[in-house]
């Protein structure tokens, strides 16, 4: 039997050199590859997040993509990425879902939700 074993969020951008470096300098990910000359292809992780990144021809415009990803210790990174400048869309909140979350922006405009459960009532 097949098993799926990972997988990587694509996310479009206009420019992957520029958008490793914000992933890397202000998400506090890593390069983890580059492809093409001129690059059109990279990849960008953290811990056990990967995020692909494309500025390929495609339907698909820059900035339309969303990703949550579940971590410890939420309000520590929301902490860590503003004093970094990152483009927050909203401070951590515990929501009735019980997650307590923020979301913030890449250079591109495609969304990264973070969050933890709370122990905020479940609806």
């Amino acid at each position: 039997m097949s098993r799926l074993c990972a997988a990587a969020t694509i996310f479009m951008v206009r420019d992957v050199l520029k958008a490793v470096e914000h992933y890397r300098d202000v998400l506090g990910f890593r390069q983890k590859f580059v492809y093409g000359d001129p690059v059109f292809y990279g990849g960008v992780e953290r811990d056990d997040v990967v995020i692909h990144l494309s500025a390929n021809q495609t339907k698909r415009a820059p900035g339309g993509g969303a990703i949550y990803i579940f971590v410890t210790e939420v309000d520590a990174l929301y902490a860590e990425l503003k004093a970094k400048g990152a483009k927050t869309l909203n401070e951590p909140k515990s929501y009735p879902y019980g997650m307590r979350d923020f979301d913030v922006q890449d250079v591109d405009g495609n969304q990264i939700s973070f969050g933890q459960e709370s122990k905020a009532t479940k609806a």
